[in-house]
């Protein structure tokens, strides 16, 4: 896990109450992107956000929640990545810094994925994990 220091060091600009940050703190690739876009137009949007957090839970007990909204909070950090917009909490941004995230459309093991070099314990169903 990065330390609050680390962080500091790829945030760039602070406007309306949120920092602006850059893809060192989350990438989104393709499949992902894509697949949020059909998203908000099956919502009847243009555009808007992917909130992603990370809560007490799972087996490994820390776990991804990933809500999309409309815009980032007070104090949250935002990514411009792939053409999408991420918004990630000051403590979740800890625990997910230089992660990626995916989408595949797998029937077994299909959805949003994310690749987090600070997880040093997943479970065997990549939901959960430990930092």
């Amino acid at each position: 896990m990065r330390s609050a220091g680390a962080l500091i060091a790829f945030r760039q600009d602070v406007k309306g109450g949120y920092t602006v940050g850059n893809e060192k703190l989350v990438k989104v690739m393709n499949g992902a992107s894509v697949h949020l876009r059909g998203l908000w137009k099956k919502q009847g949007k243009e555009s808007g956000a992917l909130r992603i957090a990370v809560v007490g839970g799972g087996c490994s007990g820390l776990q991804y929640q990933m809500d999309l909204v409309e815009g980032p909070r007070d104090r949250d950090i935002m990514v411009t990545s792939n053409g999408v917009d991420v918004v990630i909490d000051p403590k979740s941004a800890l625990f997910v810094s230089g992660s990626e995230l995916d989408y595949s459309d797998d029937l077994q093991q299909g959805g949003f994925k994310v690749s987090n070099p600070n997880a040093v314990v997943t479970c065997s169903c990549g939901e959960s994990f430990a930092a």
